[in-house]
């Protein structure tokens, strides 16, 4: 063979070569090169005889750097393939998400119930869930009116059925028309029914006192939480110091801090302030937006009202000065309200961020871009399954809003049983009508017992020495601060469990009281709280409470 068709051949292998490591990069780093889908081309190459051959330079390759599963031999001798994927190869940012609500705490409570259905002995007789706000789990019953409703728009043909008052049959004959093929079996517009969206938006100006609200800037959502996933969304972008940053209280609800870490945003922590009953200090909003910047971009402020896990309400002149500060930090609010109705307290009331915002002139009223949310799964109603909710977006730039369509699109619509249920919510019976009586007596009643309750939470967990709890002002919760002993700590740290994760995990094995860990929700360092629900009856309520008092006592004395 001439030299020169030995240079041409030595080139042409050397050609094929290159092409052959590229595209194994291709295939391991996902990038398309010009030319063709990597999905569908081969890897492989013409066999040559040379030691220099592509197919021998590929073989000597290893299948990971290939980008190919490694095989492994299983019991039957038979090769086979790994996991596509695996916890090293799935999302990252998944494996950051916590959730401490239905954490590993629930997880065992779960364990404990079916030990005890096998009977299995344990020093108790029940568990007893007061670690999520599920009200109907816990014993409440649901507001009549609105199950007659859902059962008449689930089974038109109930409408005959004289039992049923007219006011369920006129508002279920309203909800099916508004429904595709009279059927809440069929989708619905992404961004809600028509008919129940102007239902929420009437709602919206009755309680802000005339307020107006337009029904195009309302959303139906899968519950509160789809609405502030939703807005987050939108807000995330940027890398490095321009990342996202979004403004949380410290204690929070975890769907917060677990959105930011499922998006890559930066959770910038503000503190409240316990020992002004949970407070929140503008000066602390300050200090943590000036700390925040020098390593992201701040650009929204979240806050819940009345609060969870904490329970406070916040005061008129919070609101302003919240909205004053948002205003001059540029920074988009989110009003998390959907415990507005669950207030106890003597002297507090639930103010709107909407109606405070708009009473404050056109110089707030206007530029300060606003989402606000409520839900069907608190207040009276606790039809948490139901997934019910809406959002309110005030002073959104339109095109942003378009995407905020689209986006909502995506995932086709809300729930339609639920879209009913908020438009029962927001348009309950009315005076004259033949269920205003009985819907009055039962909301009434439901959120008088709450009312007690948070009361009998605070007395008796302030007759615990270790155990400190402030005012159950609102909401459904109450989070006490606790005292851990030193051995305790060195015991739990040894472990590798926070100190109050330890506390009420004994707890829960002693006792068979499931609570959340304050760490779960964030907390000063050096102090440890547990977050409670007030939602059982009133008399598993006092078991439950004198339980704990019980327990710390042993605790305490066990571990000083």
């Amino acid at each position: 063979m001439s030299a020169a068709r030995m240079q041409v051949l030595s080139s042409r292998n050397v050609r094929l070569l290159s092409r052959g490591r590229n595209e194994v990069f291709a295939g391991r780093s996902g990038a398309q090169r010009p030319g063709g889908d990597p999905r569908t081309r081969s890897l492989t190459c013409p066999p040559l005889s040379s030691s220099s051959s592509p197919g021998r330079a590929l073989s000597s390759l290893s299948a990971t750097r290939r980008g190919l599963p490694k095989e492994k031999m299983s019991e039957n001798g038979i090769m086979s393939r790994a996991k596509v994927l695996t916890i090293d190869t799935m999302n990252p940012t998944v494996k950051k998400v916590e959730y401490a609500v239905r954490g590993p705490i629930v997880q065992r409570a779960v364990e404990l119930e079916r030990e005890l259905s096998e009977g299995m002995k344990k020093p108790f007789a029940e568990v007893i869930k007061a670690n999520i706000g599920d009200a109907h789990a816990m014993g409440q019953q649901p507001i009549t009116f609105f199950r007659q409703v859902l059962a008449l728009c689930s089974y038109p043909e109930l409408l005959s059925d004289s039992t049923f008052p007219e006011d369920a049959k006129s508002r279920a004959c309203r909800i099916l028309q508004s429904c595709g093929g009279n059927s809440m079996g069929s989708y619905s517009a992404s961004q809600g029914i028509d008919s129940v969206r102007q239902d929420v938006a009437r709602y919206i100006e009755r309680r802000d006192g005339g307020v107006a609200c337009d029904p195009d800037n309302i959303y139906l959502t899968t519950g509160a939480s789809d609405g502030i996933v939703t807005m987050l969304k939108l807000l995330v972008c940027g890398e490095g110091t321009t990342r996202t940053g979004v403004m949380i209280p410290i204690p929070q609800y975890p769907l917060y801090s677990a959105a930011l870490a499922e998006l890559g945003a930066v959770q910038i922590n503000y503190f409240l302030n316990e020992e002004k009953c949970w407070s929140l200090d503008i000066t602390e909003l300050q200090r943590a937006v000036n700390e925040a910047r020098q390593y992201c971009n701040p650009r929204a402020l979240c806050i819940i009202n009345p609060g969870n896990p904490t329970g406070q309400v916040q005061s008129r002149q919070c609101i302003e000065d919240v909205i004053r500060f948002a205003a001059k930090e540029r920074l988009f609010l989110m009003a998390d309200e959907v415990y507005q109705d669950n207030v106890y307290a003597e002297g507090c009331q639930f103010h709107s961020f909407k109606k405070v915002l708009f009473e404050m002139g056109p110089e707030y009223a206007e530029t300060v871009e606003l989402a606000s949310f409520h839900s069907t799964s608190k207040c009276y109603m606790g039809e948490c399954g139901f997934r019910g909710g809406y959002m309110e977006i005030i002073n959104m730039d339109d095109e942003v809003k378009d995407q905020l369509t689209k986006l909502l699109s995506v995932r086709l619509c809300p729930p339609v049983p639920g879209q009913a249920l908020m438009d029962l919510v927001v348009n309950p019976p009315q005076p004259g009508e033949p269920s205003y009586g009985s819907f009055i007596k039962e909301r009434t009643a439901t959120l008088s017992a709450l009312a007690e309750k948070a009361k009998l939470t605070e007395q008796v967990l302030n007759t615990v020495q270790g155990i400190s709890c402030n005012p159950v002002q609102g909401a459904m919760y109450s989070f006490p601060r606790i005292t851990i002993p030193e051995k305790a700590v060195k015991e739990a740290t040894e472990t590798g469990q926070q100190p109050d994760m330890f506390y009420c995990m004994k707890m829960l094995e002693e006792t068979g009281i499931c609570l959340v860990p304050g760490s779960g929700f964030g907390q000063k360092d050096g102090t440890y709280h547990f977050r409670m629900t007030i939602l059982p009856p009133t008399d598993k309520l006092k078991i439950l409470l004198n339980k704990v008092k019980e327990f710390h006592q042993r605790f305490t004395q066990q571990y000083s």
